[in-house]
């Protein structure tokens, strides 16, 4: 029997099948269907050559959220709040990233003000009814969703998150008069404070809530004609999967799955080498996404804002997310001249249709991909495996456009498209290493995606990290890191009080109500019989806006040493601590985590593999300002464990192609990484 991953990336769809008797991985990919997703992973199932029936476990990421929600394709969706709060998505927050800039505009929201509705009650923040609901406010609500043929409500009360009696109450009236829109309930989400933030996350789950159902609908009928019954999983944004049942109520919590299961496969890899610290690096055909692993621990935060830059705020979602910076660089992302005359790379990509113009799929625009075929870095013969030819003129074509630009010829365009590119990532990993007060030379960097492997030995010696791993399939790394991933739910309770008032015995009970949610959840939810649970605080001084996540065991603890806790963690947090001002406890987290069985790397055979073997001959690759180098070429899957060579190199695999730069050295380690190091 066997577990099979598929991953639906901008670009490609990524397929990885492990059989748990004999151990080997197979591997497929194809390009993504935008027109019908599901048919994509399909696609993948075929190529791959698997037996529907012998695969006893399924779990599936992708893009269809936050596709919907950056396209702004999602279901017309209306807003049920408390009287007076009609307008909390236009007010939002007072913050303002770029202070100065004069032309600042607030985000416009999701729900036009014309289907934000308001109903009388009133909930204080210790959850003592202060007005009682009015249900029958509600029937205006209906009359109007139906005459403007409403898909989704959403419904965010005053302090639900203290007592979400009355948003139930409202979800159960809707419901039955509305039947056939999804209903929202804003504590089904999150029960976390700031009622802002609670009700764009509410907004935002309902208003993906019809496209992923019917997507679900449609890729779970797909998978049953295929021959595929087995538990079919969700990868959520957490880093842990749920079922296709519940992501389909609490589709939000998907907003980044792919990533996140690249981040949590880099995590694994980490400690298999050794290396518990990482910045993970993820090179797709339309994005870069990076993030920083401490102790062989993804972060995970609930502080997300989605489509927020260094001069707009985002839109914030309030579910756990693993902490990742996401920029528009990629692959297929196109080279272009912005007003000034200044050549920029990005964020439009050429996706997977047409595609890059090297594809010959009818693009016609300089991209990334063109750059690196240009440069000799790719091997038009042997891209994806030799499934599909790349074509050089068509590159040099579309590249003639920036060459004209920069009053240069099409070699030092591509070079230049490349330095720009690396430029915005040596950006991107510089914001989750040395802005957040890492030193980059204590980390490894590790490398996935389909262009990771080309642009990380490059960018690790210019970030100064310690050495650049390459894991096996770097290509399919996300699909692989959802298959070392177990179901987890994340439950918390904001409950604020100060520290010199509380007793462990209630933080107890506070975290009991917690794993109790927990348990009713698992046994729900495919009948998983254990799981391990994390427990942590949020806590600020008094008077603060923001506050610190900190580790609590309850076992051990006391109100002293959660409080030296506190202090060690906000002083490694912002340098400083106020040992004298009074503390307090905001969020109470419980994250609960399956105990199932997760498929273990084996050791890389030396058997029939060799240098000799290998070796490809060679060609001359443009290294930019290292200059023209006679490249030797490599075929991954023939190197030995313990092989050793100095660059300028190149390895090639189906997924991936690897660049050793002049200068660095590469060795195969005896799981079959490449470890890449400055000679």
């Amino acid at each position: 029997m066997g577990r099979l991953a598929t991953d639906i990336g901008g670009t490609f769809t990524d397929l990885v099948h492990f059989d748990e008797e004999t151990g080997a991985l197979t591997v497929a990919k194809s390009l993504s269907t935008p027109h019908d997703l599901t048919r994509g992973v399909l696609d993948t199932i075929e190529q791959a050559g698997l037996d529907a029936a012998a695969v006893d476990y399924f779990v599936h990421g992708g893009t269809t959220v936050i596709n919907a929600i950056t396209e702004r394709t999602g279901a017309r969706t209306a807003l049920v709040t408390t009287e007076g709060f009609r307008d909390v998505l236009e007010i939002a927050r007072g913050n303002r990233p770029d202070l100065y800039n004069l032309r600042y505009r607030k985000e416009v929201p999701f729900v036009p003000r014309r289907l934000r509705f308001e109903v009388r009650e009133r909930v204080d923040a210790r959850g003592r009814i202060r007005v009682p609901l009015h249900l029958e406010d509600l029937d205006r609500v209906v009359e109007v969703c139906r005459a403007e043929g409403v898909e989704a409500i959403a419904i965010q009360l005053l302090h639900s998150y203290a007592a979400p009696g009355h948003e139930a109450a409202c979800e159960a009236y809707l419901r039955e008069r509305l039947p056939g829109v999804g209903i929202t309930a804003s504590h089904e989400i999150t029960r976390e404070w700031r009622e802002y933030e609670r009700a764009n996350t509410a907004v935002l789950n309902a208003y993906v809530q019809p496209i992923v159902q019917r997507y679900f609908d449609t890729l779970e009928a797909g998978l049953d004609a295929s021959g595929l019954d087995c538990p079919m999983m969700a990868m959520q944004s957490n880093g842990g999967t749920t079922s296709f049942g519940w992501a389909r109520a609490h589709p939000i919590t998907l907003l980044e799955s792919g990533p996140a299961a690249g981040v949590n496969g880099a995590a694994l890899i980490g400690r298999l080498c050794g290396e518990p610290d990482v910045i993970y690096l993820d090179i797709g055909g339309t994005t870069a996404k990076c993030s920083t692993i401490e102790e062989g621990t993804p972060t995970v935060t609930t502080d997300y804002r989605l489509e927020a830059t260094r001069i707009r705020y985002g839109y914030p979602v309030r579910v756990p997310v693993v902490d990742i910076v996401e920029i528009g660089a990629g692959g297929g992302s196109i080279a272009w001249f912005d007003e000034a005359g200044a050549l920029c790379v990005g964020p439009r990509s050429a996706g997977a249709d047409p595609g890059p113009a090297c594809y010959g799929r009818g693009g016609e625009e300089p991209t990334v991909t063109d750059a690196k075929l240009i440069t000799g870095v790719l091997n038009p013969a042997n891209f994806a495996g030799g499934r599909l030819g790349l074509d050089v003129e068509r590159a040099r074509a579309a590249m003639s456009k920036i060459a004209a630009g920069l009053g240069c010829g099409v070699d030092e365009a591509a070079v230049a498209v490349i330095r720009v590119v690396d430029a915005n990532m040596i950006n991107a990993l510089k914001l989750v290493s040395i802005q957040r007060g890492h030193d980059p030379r204590d980390f490894a960097l590790m490398v996935g995606g389909g262009g990771g492997a080309m642009h990380g030995a490059s960018l690790g010696r210019e970030l100064g990290v310690k050495e650049v791993a390459v894991p096996r399939f770097p290509g399919l790394f996300s699909a692989w890191g959802m298959l070392a991933t177990a179901p987890r739910r994340d439950f918390m309770r904001s409950a604020l009080q100060r520290a010199d008032g509380v007793e462990v015995a209630g933080l107890r009970a506070l975290f009991d109500e917690l794993r109790a949610e927990a348990e009713e959840y698992f046994t729900a939810e495919g009948g998983h019989g254990t799981f391990s649970a994390a427990c942590h605080i949020d806590m600020r001084y008094a008077g603060q806006e923001h506050a610190v996540t900190v580790p609590i065991d309850l076992e051990r603890t006391s109100r002293d040493s959660l409080l030296d806790a506190f202090h060690a963690a906000h002083e490694r947090a912002y340098t400083f601590r106020l040992a004298d001002t009074p503390v307090e406890l905001v969020t109470f987290r419980l994250t609960a985590t399956a105990d199932v069985a997760r498929p273990e790397l084996t050791p890389w055979e030396a058997a029939g593999r060799s240098a000799d073997a290998a070796a490809r001959g060679g060609r001359r690759v443009d290294f930019g300002e290292d200059g023209r180098h006679e490249t030797r070429v490599f075929d991954r899957d023939l190197l030995p464990p313990g092989f050793e060579a100095d660059g300028p190199l190149i390895v090639e695999e189906p997924s991936s192609t690897t660049l050793v730069c002049p200068g660095q050295r590469v060795r195969v380690d005896e799981l079959g990484f490449l470890r890449i190091t400055e000679a």
